[in-house]
């Protein structure tokens, strides 16, 4: 199926059209299904999934607010390159975010949600494709935001990391799968045991690690990245410091 099959594909009409429109570009996008510097057509998305130029409008609008598409006037609309100053942004954000998060959770380790943590990592543990790891992995971070009632904080984190999630899965042939679920299974056993500081160690140390091949994947997708001018960044992975 085309990815613009994929978009059009099974739209609820009695929902509101833009925000649907909004999430399966925005996966598209993510899973690279659209290279850097396609053009894809409001009137020719319109027109494959029957519906007017309006949601399709509002959902390119949100697009190009979290940088994964460009408007250009009189030109068309194109999807943007991978900005790798903004991966390394999201990054820094995530890590203090999530830092925060399971801090509140060992406070008061709650025992209904280390189950269902448990249960999450053995079902990572059975998976044998990448893709559905990202997708058991994205449900992992978000049970811990909700549990620590940072829902809406979830949702900030999800437009912020559009860009490293297309890094993602541009590396999912590089996947360390045992090591991520490791360290998945190490933030749980840190919150069961009502430590902060070694909570604190744990995330960082995962999200650290979800990046750290990351200048390897750029000098594999060259085609793929927007670089800063000058001397290119490398990801910074600094001490981690324990909070006291």
């Amino acid at each position: 199926m085309t990815a613009y099959g994929i978009i059009s594909s099974d739209l609820d009409p009695g929902s509101a059209i833009a925000p649907q429109l909004y999430l399966r570009l925005r996966d598209a996008i993510i899973r690279n299904r659209f290279a850097p510097g396609d053009r894809i057509s409001e009137s020719e998305i319109a027109r494959a999934c029957d519906v007017s130029r309006q949601p399709v409008r509002e959902a390119f609008i949100k697009l190009a607010g979290e940088g994964l598409l460009a408007i250009l006037p009189q030109r068309g609309t194109i999807i943007t390159k991978i900005s790798y100053t903004a991966v390394l942004d999201a990054r820094f954000l995530r890590e203090a975010i999530e830092a925060d998060m399971v801090a509140i959770l060992a406070s008061a380790p709650d025992a209904g949600l280390i189950g269902d943590l448990r249960r999450q990592i053995a079902q990572q543990a059975a998976v044998v494709d990448s893709k559905d790891f990202i997708e058991l992995d994205e449900r992992f971070h978000r049970t811990l935001a909700d549990a620590a009632g940072k829902r809406g904080t979830w949702r900030l984190i999800e437009g912020l990391k559009s860009q490293m999630d297309r890094v993602r899965f541009l590396s999912l042939g590089q996947f360390p799968l045992a090591k991520l679920i490791d360290q998945h299974a190490a933030v749980v056993d840190r919150i069961e045991a009502g430590d902060r500081p070694g909570a604190n160690t744990a995330i960082r140390t995962h999200l650290r690690e979800v990046l750290s091949d990351l200048p390897q994947i750029r000098a594999a997708n060259p085609d793929f990245f927007d670089l800063p001018d000058g001397e290119i960044p490398e990801p910074v992975n600094a001490p981690i410091k324990e909070e006291t």
